[in-house]
C-alpha cells in the first residue's frame, strides 16, 4: 500500500504486536468472510459494478447541467464521508456547489439554506437508509414545500428530488416509489459510517467534480494490498494495546488544512464503531499547526491519558516559497514538515506515544486508499476490543427521549 503507517513511536514492544497478529488476521478474515453482518463495504470496491458507476456519473452530470446548487439532506454517515472528501480533494472537472443540510436543528442554518434555494437553481438529494431520522424528516419536510413553490407544482419539484436509500425498506423507500424520485441504492449490508464509497458518498463527490473512478481505484488497491498479510493490521493492534496502558484517548492530528473535515468523519467512524460496553478509545481531532496554538500547551504538559496519530501529506500539490525576511527561500511545505518533526520530538520527549500516517499525495487515488485503510483498521480494533463494530445501540437512547419530549 502507498499509505505509510509508522507505529514505532507508540512505544509498544514489537513482540507484543507480533503476538496479536494472528488474532488480528482472524478478525480480518471475518470481515472478508461475508458471515459478519454489515460488512458489504469490505469487498465493495473490488466488485463495483461498471453499470452502477456509470449511473452515478450520469446522475451527477445531469445535476451539474441543470442546477447551480445540490442540497444534500443527511446526517452522520449520510454526509460526513462526502463532506470530508469535498473539503479535501482537488476537483478535476467543473462541479456544482454542494450544500449539506439536516445536520442540526439550528434555525439560522435553516433560514440561510431556504434563502439560497430561493435564489439558485436547486436539486435536493436526500440520503438516508430509513428516512426516519428526526433531523432528516425535519429538513426534508421543510424543503419540499419550498421546492414546490419555487418550481410551480409538486410534480415539478419531485423531478428535482433524488434519494439515496435502501433498496427495499424504510419510509424514504416508500416515498421514493410513490413520488417517482430519481433513486440510488445504499446496499443493505453497509452501515452509514462505512458508506463513503457507496452512492451515499460518491454522488455528492462526483457532483463537486471529484474523480470518483480514481477514488474507487485507490480503495480497491488498498483492499487487495499484500500488506494486510504482513504489517497492515499493526495500527489496529497498537490502538487496542494502547488502552491497556491507560491511554484511552486518541488525538488524530491533521497536518493539512484541507483534511480538517476528515477528522469529523473519523470521529464518527471510530466513536460509533468502538465505543461500547465500556470499551473503546475516545477519538479527538485537531488541525496543525492551527490547534498547536490552542491545545499545544495541554498536549505538552497536561494529563497524559492519550496518544497521538499524526496524519500528513508528503508531497503537496503546489510549492510556495517565502520571498523575503528571515525565512527567505524556505517553502511553506518545509515549514510544515519542520513543525511536524518538532511536534514529534517535543511530545515524545515528555513520554507521549506518537503514531504517524503518511499520505503520498492528496489526490483521489490515495484518499481512496486512506478511507479503506481507516475503515478496516477501525473494524479490526473494535473486534480486538471485543465489541461489534457495526451497531450503535447507544445512539437510540437520546432519540427515544427526544421523541418522548416531542410527543411522537
Amino acid at each position: 500500500m502507498d499509505i505509510k503507517v509508522k507505529t514505532e513511536g507508540l512505544g509498544i514492544e514489537k513482540e507484543n504486536i507480533l503476538e496479536m497478529r494472528a488474532e488480528a488476521s482472524k478478525a480480518l478474515d471475518r470481515l472478508w468472510s461475508g458471515n459478519q453482518d454489515m460488512t458489504g463495504w469490505v469487498q465493495a470496491p473490488i466488485h463495483q459494478s461498471a453499470e452502477e458507476l456509470e449511473y452515478i456519473l450520469n446522475v451527477a452530470d445531469v445535476i451539474k447541467e441543470e442546477a447551480q446548487l445540490l442540497v444534500v439532506v443527511g446526517i452522520g454517515g449520510s454526509y460526513l464521508g462526502a463532506k470530508a472528501a469535498i473539503e479535501a480533494l482537488p476537483k478535476v472537472e467543473r462541479g456544482a456547489h454542494v450544500r449539506f443540510f439536516g445536520t442540526n436543528f439550528c434555525t439560522d442554518y435553516y433560514r440561510e439554506t431556504i434563502e439560497e434555494i430561493k435564489q439558485k437553481n436547486t436539486i435536493l438529494c436526500v440520503i438516508s437508509k430509513s428516512g426516519n431520522t428526526t433531523e432528516i424528516k425535519a429538513a426534508f419536510d421543510t424543503l419540499k414545500p419550498i421546492m414546490e413553490e419555487k418550481y410551480g407544482s409538486r410534480e415539478a419539484a419531485n423531478q428535482r428530488i433524488i434519494t439515496v436509500t435502501d433498496a427495499e425498506k424504510g419510509g424514504l423507500r416508500a416515498e421514493t416509489e410513490k413520488n417517482g424520485y430519481t433513486n440510488l441504492i445504499i446496499p443493505s449490508d453497509i452501515g452509514g459510517r462505512y458508506s463513503a464509497l457507496t452512492p451515499a458518498g460518491l454522488l455528492p463527490m462526483a457532483v463537486s467534480g471529484i474523480d470518483i473512478r480514481e477514488l474507487l481505484h485507490g480503495a480497491k488497491d488498498m483492499a487487495l494490498s499484500a500488506s494486510w498479510d504482513d504489517d497492515g493490521t499493526d495500527y489496529a493492534i497498537c490502538r487496542h494495546l494502547m488502552q491497556e496502558t491507560g491511554r484511552v484517548i486518541e488525538i488524530i492530528e491533521m497536518c493539512h488544512s484541507r483534511l480538517g473535515y476528515l477528522g469529523e468523519w473519523i470521529k464518527q467512524l471510530y466513536g460509533e464503531s468502538e465505543g461500547k460496553n465500556g470499551q473503546g478509545l475516545f477519538p479527538a481531532t485537531l488541525t496543525f499547526s492551527t490547534d498547536l496554538h490552542s491545545m499545544g500547551q495541554y498536549i505538552q504538559q497536561g494529563r497524559q491519558n492519550f496518544f497521538e496519530t499524526i496524519v500528513s501529506v508528503d508531497d503537496p500539490e503546489y510549492t510556495v516559497t517565502i520571498p523575503e525576511g528571515d525565512l527567505k527561500g524556505k517553502t511553506i511545505d518545509e515549514l510544515n514538515k519542520a513543525m511536524i518533526e518538532g511536534v514529534i520530538n517535543a511530545h515524545r520527549g515528555v513520554g507521549i506515544p506518537v503514531a504517524e500516517i503518511h499520505i503520498p499525495k492528496l489526490d483521489a487515488y490515495h484518499y481512496g486508499q486512506l478511507l479503506y485503510y481507516l475503515e478496516t483498521t477501525c473494524a479490526i480494533t473494535a473486534m480486538l476490543d471485543g465489541v461489534n463494530p457495526f451497531d450503535q445501540p447507544g445512539v437510540e437512547a437520546y432519540k427515544a427521549e427526544m421523541r418522548k419530549i416531542l410527543g411522537l
